[in-house]
């Protein structure tokens, strides 16, 4: 069974930075495609970042782009998410994702919570 837990969500404010981590258990995660997504309230689910298993095939989406940086740790099996120059509309409940290689994204954390003051 794929678990994955995401942490170091919080308060920050605005211009500051914060790191999410997202360990991943279950499985062997090799061919597997790393993810993370937001939703903000009364907002649709809008993708953030995602990389491959083997750490590379970075790609962003259009509002962080610049700003926020996804890694990986494969001997830890973690996902991190930094975010820097946090804005106001990036509050958001982010979430930890994973899919198979051509797959959906099928694997989802329980999500934490960011929330940037201005």
């Amino acid at each position: 069974q794929v678990q994955l837990v995401e942490s170091g969500g919080g308060l920050v404010q605005a211009g500051g930075s914060l790191r999410l981590s997202c360990a991943a258990s279950g499985r062997t995660f090799n061919s597997y495609v790393m993810g993370w997504f937001r939703r903000a309230p009364g907002k649709e689910r809008e993708f953030v970042a995602a990389i491959n298993w083997s750490g590379s095939g970075e790609r962003y989406g259009d509002s962080v782009q610049g700003r926020f940086t996804i890694s990986m740790d494969n001997a830890k099996n973690m996902v991190y998410l930094q975010m820097n120059s946090l804005k106001p509309e990036d509050t958001a409940v982010y979430y930890c994702a994973a899919r198979f290689v051509l797959q959906d994204f099928r694997y989802w954390g329980q999500g934490t919570q960011v929330t940037v003051s201005s």
